[in-house]
């Protein structure tokens, strides 16, 4: 590992020598430009160890990585969605299995069930971003091609943590907004619900998951 610090830090420290080396000897004419031009700010060079301390950092799990690393292993779903805002209610059941994958930094989730009479299969990976220090979240599943995206932060006090992202509708091909909010209800309970909002509509629940631990 500390090799590939020192060769991040190489490759940096020389990629900004050859830029410099690039603007002194091109050999072309000095010409006057009338029209005034913005100077670009000067590359900050870095030495080896502090490049090696920051992807050491951003790298390294931490206590919010711990926190999602608590919610591994099997958990029953129960499902209500609403398909607009006026809509009545539809329920459905699955399952999900939890783990972490590379060396406890990501947490993926793999839901399985029934939707709408066609068997279902979901896939979310959750990230928690040292250097943003947010958490990202990514989801994919069979009922469509695309793949929706949130950021977000976690509320201590609450216990909840907040996604915000935008989606298209498949309907209207309009991109919508999606709001998210988990809640650690408690050791063995988590409640997620799902918000969106279609282009010119109002805001309305769409889905709420209370997921049980087996």
């Amino acid at each position: 590992m500390k090799k590939i610090f020192i060769t991040l830090s190489a490759v940096a420290l020389c990629f900004a020598s050859c830029k410099k080396e690039e603007k002194m000897d091109s050999g072309e004419p000095m010409m006057n430009d009338t029209v005034p031009t913005e100077e670009p700010a000067p590359m900050v060079e870095m030495d080896s160890a502090t490049v090696a301390n920051a992807w050491n950092e951003y790298m390294t799990p931490g206590e919010a990585h711990k926190m999602m690393a608590n919610e591994e292993g099997k958990w029953n779903c129960e499902m209500t969605f609403w398909m607009g805002p006026d809509a009545p209610p539809q329920k459905e059941t699955s399952s999900c299995e939890i783990k972490m994958i590379l060396d406890g930094r990501y947490q993926q989730s793999t839901y399985t069930g029934d939707m709408m009479g066609m068997p279902f299969e979901g896939i979310s990976t959750v990230a928690y971003d040292n250097a943003t220090n947010e958490y990202v979240s990514t989801w994919i599943d069979n009922m469509g091609t695309g793949m929706m995206v949130m950021r977000g932060t976690f509320n201590g006090n609450t216990r909840t943590t907040t996604l915000n992202g935008t989606m298209v509708d498949p309907v209207t091909k309009t991109v919508k907004e999606v709001r998210e909010l988990y809640d650690i209800v408690d050791e063995n309970t988590r409640k997620m619900q799902m918000f969106e909002t279609p282009k010119g509509g109002k805001k309305y629940k769409s889905m709420e998951i209370i997921m049980t631990r087996k």
